[in-house]
């Protein structure tokens, strides 16, 4: 299979467990940005079972240790893009870890929201 994901470097693994492993990414968006991957090959979060949610959500408490003990973050941001119009462009689940910094913006009130200037809030 021609998968990044699938056929990622293990030398590189930040942290791993049954379900899945970690990396740090390699384009970030801070310095400290992981992604949790399941190791089973699937492209959405909602194909993912309860058990590989578990154990991925269970992996990435273990990076957070990782990423605070190595860059004392002030915050984070977890998301997780899926298909092509939720930003996705690796088609295998990964889950991103982005830490915060105090002052990495002027002001972070919104997180997530804050990252895309355009999108109009919807009323409904």
């Amino acid at each position: 299979m021609d998968c990044l994901f699938c056929n990622y470097d293990k030398t590189k693994y930040i942290a791993e467990n049954t379900y899945g492993f970690a990396i740090y990414d390699e384009f970030p968006v801070n310095k400290g940005h992981a992604l949790i991957i399941p190791k089973r090959h699937f492209e959405s979060y909602f194909d993912a079972t309860h058990e590989e949610i578990t154990g991925l959500y269970a992996l990435m408490n273990d990076v957070k240790e990782i990423i605070d003990e190595e860059f004392s973050p002030d915050g984070y941001n977890v998301g997780v893009n899926v298909g092509e119009w939720g930003g996705q462009t690796i088609m295998h689940l990964h889950m991103h870890m982005i830490p915060r910094y105090m002052g990495d913006v002027e002001n972070p009130r919104g997180g997530i929201r804050k990252f895309k200037n355009e999108l109009v809030p919807y009323d409904g």
